[in-house]
């Protein structure tokens, strides 16, 4: 019996039949299974805007092998555009609601699989947990990456858009410059073409076994996307028949095969957010901790955009995330029995997926580091964890220790860094900006890129209880849990206490006593978020920290 039949078929479900013929539905129509295919469609995100065309290929896909599908909507932020105001607030928050979305959807109308259609950086995590939590046949297929801008010449990015801002502020670049680099940064629709938190999740996507080659890297404007489209919606149906469920392909071992994939192309430290939220509806325990197990023994092999100059155009053209897990499986670091939906497992798919371009992708021989792009801190600042992704790092930073500049949010740092008040050495503190304190735990693009825009990139630090986007570099330590709002260490800091932070060794701490440490903590006070009222402030009191992936708990 399909999950379909309990709205199809039977003299009971006669007004169930009768709402589908008011939608246009022939009978042979809904003889066939119900495949709901998500649409993450608008015209607000430009990684979304081409989604209308992925869907029709998908449906082509399904009706052809022999589906009926079914449209229905998820929402999503261009993080970009919400980035440096309110707005931002609302971005991390949107990964629960298109999960819990989709899965009324899905539920309601008894949808025997789903094709899911993301694209950007809440869109895809929330779709991998509705699918994890939903448990029926299910596919993903994204928009695909942005083409990079050439400005001067050379390949861009929305993070050199960011940075040209900051140099601006600094008079080392004209307002004519900063129009060039506005007007040709993102020249296509896709989501932004370097390793952001988009692209990270879409290629670990593939890496998970939830979608299939090329998902994360075909470009958006190419016509193979299109193909992919239709190849996934005919491939749904296989998925279908044989029963093959995202609990099935989305085990721990997927997982850590997900997380060394992770670390070897280096991804945006946001993955470190959503693997544990996606695995927690999966019903597996992803213990952060484990990180920097997967990252001491995982060369990484990838400087894409914001690390190097490569985007994920290039790793394309390189052979994409097979040949990158293919390098991986010389050491063999991946887990290669695991089922997939291509209904075949990682070690078949990945055979013979070459590395074309040993610039884009290192040979595990002659990697960039021996270790992994993100690495995991702990100390008395960070008793649970700090994430920084340690592959954006100039090497000079990797170990640092100067004075404590403490903002109580983004805007005040941000004035700060662009009057001329941050100097070499400092480590800026932004806090009351996580998941319960923002609430909404905002990206900081803004205050990095400043930094580096005023070419403080190598000698200042920032410490924040929010998070980055996959675009900031530097020495960028985000997630630090506890969070301010609850009290966590990071609340006591004060102007000019001296923080230290080893990269190598993994550990970010304050120079204070335990006894000062808990002194100040007594004197410690709550404050009022900045909203209060309506779906973010419902959010910020059911969220657990970034260390467990602020998932929501009663």
């Amino acid at each position: 019996m399909k999950r379909s039949d309990n709205v199809t078929k039977g003299a009971a479900q006669a007004p169930h039949r009768s709402l589908f013929n008011a939608l246009g539905f022939t009978e042979e129509e809904m003889n066939r299974p119900l495949i709901g295919i998500v649409s993450s469609y608008n015209e607000i995100v430009p990684g979304h805007m081409n989604l209308d065309k992925i869907v029709e290929a998908v449906k082509l896909g399904v009706a052809m092998a022999g589906g009926t599908p079914v449209v229905f909507p998820a929402i999503a932020v261009c993080d970009g555009i919400a980035m440096g105001h309110k707005g931002m607030k609302y971005s991390l928050v949107t990964r629960e609601l298109i999960a819990d979305s989709t899965e009324c959807m899905a539920t309601a109308h008894a949808l025997d699989a789903l094709v899911m259609v993301p694209n950007c950086d809440k869109n895809v995590p929330g779709l991998l947990m509705a699918a994890a939590r939903l448990n029926i046949p299910t596919i993903f297929v994204s928009g695909g990456p942005m083409l990079a801008g050439r400005v001067n010449g050379c390949k861009t990015s929305l993070s050199s858009m960011f940075e040209a801002v900051g140099a601006h502020a600094a008079g080392k670049i004209s307002d004519e410059k900063l129009k060039e680099y506005e007007q040709k940064t993102c020249p296509t629709c896709g989501s932004c073409s370097g390793m952001y938190t988009a692209n990270s999740m879409n290629c670990l996507t593939e890496a998970l076994g939830m979608g299939l080659k090329g998902n994360g890297t075909i470009p958006a404007v190419y016509s193979e996307r299109i193909r992919l489209a239709k190849t996934a919606g005919m491939q749904i149906m296989y998925l279908l028949e044989n029963d093959i469920k995202p609990r099935d392909i989305m085990t721990e071992k997927a997982f850590l095969n997900a997380m060394t994939v992770d670390m070897a192309l280096g991804c945006s430290t946001n993955s470190m957010l959503h693997l544990p939220a996606i695995a927690h509806e999966a019903k597996v325990k992803l213990d952060l901790n484990i990180a920097n197990e997967i990252s001491a023994k995982t060369p990484n092999l990838c400087h894409l955009a914001p690390a190097g100059h490569t985007y994920i155009e290039d790793l394309n053209e390189a052979g994409g995330v097979y040949a990158v897990m293919n390098e991986l499986n010389k050491k063999n670091l991946l887990y290669t029995d695991l089922m997939t939906v291509s209904g075949k497992t990682v070690g078949e798919n990945i055979e013979g997926c070459i590395n074309k371009d040993p610039e884009v992708i290192r040979p595990i021989e002659n990697p960039y580091s021996q270790t992994g792009g993100i690495a995991i801190l702990k100390g008395n600042l960070a008793p649970d964890t700090a994430v920084v992704k340690r592959s954006a790092v100039a090497p000079e930073m990797m170990k640092h220790e100067g004075p404590a500049r403490v903002f109580d949010c983004e805007e005040d740092a941000i004035a700060a860094i662009k009057g001329g008040k941050i100097v070499a050495g400092d480590v800026v503190v932004i806090r009351y900006e996580g998941p319960k304190g923002g609430p909404g735990m905002r990206e900081m693009l803004n205050p990095t890129s400043a930094i580096m825009g005023m070419g403080l990139g190598s000698t200042v630090a920032l410490i924040t209880d929010g998070r980055f986007s996959g675009a900031s570099r530097g020495a960028s330590i985000g997630h630090v849990s506890p969070e301010a709002a609850v009290g966590g260490p990071i609340a006591l800091i004060e102007e000019g206490d001296t923080i230290q932070i080893d990269i190598e060794n993994n550990s970010l701490n304050v120079a204070l006593s335990d006894e000062e440490l808990t002194k100040r903590k007594a004197q410690w006070k709550p404050r009022t978020p900045e909203i209060t009222e309506g779906y973010v402030s419902r959010y910020a009191s059911m969220v657990t920290s970034g260390n467990r992936g602020a998932i929501l708990e009663l």
